[in-house]
């Protein structure tokens, strides 16, 4: 198989996987394998391989040697430990910028979450999620600790999928800009204490949203599961 070839074949795996997983058609904890994944969609298992290495990095399953692949497990317990960790990262990196705001890069972000530019073609969409992520990760980079960005990625890698369960409504769209942009102004302000209670009660908000739909959506899963018999 082509080079080019090869790389289109996996894309698209991957990408069909992803989104199996991300509806929860691929069932949290559940087993696949190369062999069925390549009998599935007509290929050799090397594109099935890489897709599935490809999935495995960004933390929606565990490959597990001689034994096949893991569908990642949703444990709303460890789930919130992921979250009190995300919250200290992102409070820790605030307290960091005390030494020296960095105005240009906050600015931006400000710029960049304004209100009114709200709904510009990404609300509903993985992107808007994707842009939603990135926020969080520009703001701990603006604390100038590379150390605390990459734990931040990590724990992003934890909770990812149910971040991205079910997607935003427009309302929920225009909140998250307002908040993301008023965390902003609190910094530019020099209200460091301001930005921080805004910035918890903001990932507080996520959690719980998250922990909703979780739930909704695997309650959802199990019975369709048990009709399928």
């Amino acid at each position: 198989m082509a080079t080019s070839t090869r790389k289109w074949t996996t894309d698209r795996i991957y990408h069909e996987l992803r989104q199996g997983i991300m509806n929860l058609e691929l069932y949290p904890g559940s087993r696949i394998t190369e062999t069925e994944l390549a009998q599935r969609f007509g290929v050799s298992r090397t594109p099935v391989r890489e897709a599935l290495q490809r999935l495995a990095v960004e933390g929606y399953l565990t490959i597990r040697p001689k034994h096949g692949c893991y569908i990642r497990p949703l444990d709303v317990f460890e789930l919130a430990e992921y979250y009190d960790v995300r919250v200290g990262l992102e409070l820790e990196g605030l307290a960091l910028m005390a030494r020296r705001i960095p105005y240009r890069g906050i600015a931006q972000l400000a710029e960049d979450w304004d209100p009114d530019r709200a709904g510009f073609g990404l609300e509903g969409t993985e992107q808007f999620k994707d842009a939603e992520e990135e926020f969080h990760i520009r703001l701990a980079e603006l604390s100038g600790n590379p150390v605390l960005v990459q734990y931040l990625r990590d724990i992003n890698d934890h909770i990812r999928i149910v971040r991205r369960l079910g997607l935003p409504d427009p309302e929920s769209v225009m909140r998250t800009y307002r908040e993301h942009h008023e965390v902003c102004q609190r910094i530019l302000a020099n209200d460091l204490e301001g930005a921080a209670s805004l910035l918890r009660d903001h990932v507080h908000e996520s959690q719980a949203k998250s922990r909703e739909v979780t739930l909704a959506q695997l309650e959802l899963r199990r019975r369709e599961r048990v009709l399928e018999g």
